[in-house]
């Protein structure tokens, strides 16, 4: 009797769910709509024997809590699974009230499937820290909150789930699985080996000239955006697609050495990135190129006067123990080429006078080196010279503004008296005086 009575309890407690009550009838088919509902956001399928479980473990599945874990992404493993359920997530969100709870829970569903399928794209295997590709040096970034695009595939990375390379010379960026899929090489080292700008104005030779093709990926474009638009770059005047392409604006050089327009226009991701690796290289003869530049654009005169002067001032600097001490050409450091030689320029030396900061800031280097020569150091002081024509006034240096400096032997007089005196410089005919005695001397003691 006591087996008979454990197991009819036992059967009390163990119901079969499929022999339902009369009253239960209207409670089981809104339960198997709720269920029909999410297996369509799992994307599963009722006649799929591999998904077939019974009532009370659905429940206990699509019961969880969403943020301690996707609801169903254990059963939906595969790419293609996860596709499926993505799409039919989808159309039962638009299908459902707007503001609803349902709609709601759905939402956080498909926030899940998707964060799931990136990973199974991306899987988070350990990735390499070095990654040397067509010359570019790619470092793995570990900065996950920044969000960035990627150059190759135009789609935005991920940092918290995704893994993503910088190129350290060009700054090219992409993600892990899109190494393997560039083709263009770093753009550095054809500014390390060809550091030259083209200097004509968006030189176009057509599309028909491209085999209307990208000029970097070769993919179709056209005029009418069948399959793909073609956008020209300012820069090159070649067109590419809207991969390759983004609309990006920068400063071309031909257009400010010809015309001083600083105005930014469209150009290639390909020349961006080659403009701004170039952009403070010192590889500009605007003498050569465009000598008349001088004649309608004031400030370039004067920065080229404060660079003669400083040129002038870098003997004394290099012989002075303190000014060697005190790192006074250090104030130039970033413009190297400024104590080297006054022809050459950079694009920002032109972006720079053009805005009124590089006369400024020159300027005051010019008063801060004029200062150390001329008042703070006796050295300096002592390398000064007397005009021999007049032999009045002060001390006078080669980069003053009222003086002139003779070509032949540098010898710095009053401006007014140089011009004034017609006659030779009395350093030279000193100098050449006294080369003519030691001529003389070894020829006369041989014939005596």
């Amino acid at each position: 009797m006591e087996c008979d009575e454990k197991l009819v309890r036992f059967r009390q407690a163990h119901l079969n769910p499929f022999n339902k009550q009369p009253g239960q009838g209207q409670h089981d088919q809104e339960a198997g709509d709720d269920l029909s509902c999410r297996d369509s956001l799992l994307g599963l399928s009722h006649g799929d024997p591999r998904f077939q479980c019974s009532e009370r473990v659905m429940d206990l599945g699509l019961a969880e809590d969403h943020f301690s874990r996707p609801v169903g992404l254990f059963l939906a493993s595969d790419i293609q699974q996860l596709r499926q359920a993505i799409e039919e997530c989808k159309q039962v969100i638009l299908e459902l009230p707007e503001h609803s709870e349902r709609q709601k829970d759905a939402v956080v569903r498909l926030i899940h499937l998707r964060l799931k399928l990136q990973e199974l794209k991306d899987p988070s295997e350990d990735e390499p820290n070095i990654r040397v590709l067509l010359e570019h040096r790619f470092y793995k970034e570990k900065s996950k909150s920044v969000k960035q695009t990627c150059d190759k595939c135009n789609a935005i990375i991920w940092g918290l789930i995704q893994t993503w390379y910088t190129c350290t010379g060009c700054y090219y960026r992409c993600h892990s699985k899109c190494l393997n899929l560039i083709t263009k090489p770093c753009v550095r080292s054809k500014v390390s080996h060809q550091a030259e700008y083209e200097l004509s104005i968006c030189p176009e030779t057509g599309l028909d000239s491209q085999d209307y093709r990208c000029a970097e990926c070769r993919a179709p474009i056209s005029l009418r955006g069948v399959p793909s638009e073609a956008r020209q770059c300012d820069y090159t005047g070649l067109y590419y697609c809207g991969n390759c392409h983004w609309n990006d604006l920068a400063i071309i050089p031909a257009r400010v050495i010809h015309n001083w327009d600083f105005e930014p226009r469209k150009v290639s991701r390909c020349s961006m990135r080659y403009l701004a690796l170039m952009v403070s290289r010192p590889v500009l003869k605007l003498r050569e190129i465009n000598p008349l530049l001088f004649n309608y654009v004031e400030e370039l005169v004067e920065i080229r006067k404060l660079r003669q002067d400083i040129l002038l001032m870098k003997p004394y600097f290099i012989t002075c123990k303190e000014a060697m001490e005190a790192r006074l050409l250090l104030q130039l450091q970033d413009r190297q080429h400024f104590v080297e030689n006054d022809e050459m320029y950079s694009l920002q030396d032109l972006v720079d006078i053009q805005a009124g900061r590089l006369s400024c800031s020159l300027a005051e280097i010019h008063t801060l080196f004029a200062k150390h020569i001329k008042l703070d150091c006796e050295r300096c002081q002592a390398k000064g010279f007397v005009c021999e024509l007049c032999k009045e006034g002060d001390v006078l240096f080669p980069f003053d503004s009222h003086t002139s400096v003779c070509t032949d032997c540098s010898a710095v007089f009053h401006r007014d008296c140089y011009y004034d005196n017609s006659t030779t410089c009395p350093r030279c005919a000193r100098l050449s005086l006294r080369k003519q005695s030691l001529f003389r001397g070894p020829s006369a003691e041989e014939q005596a």
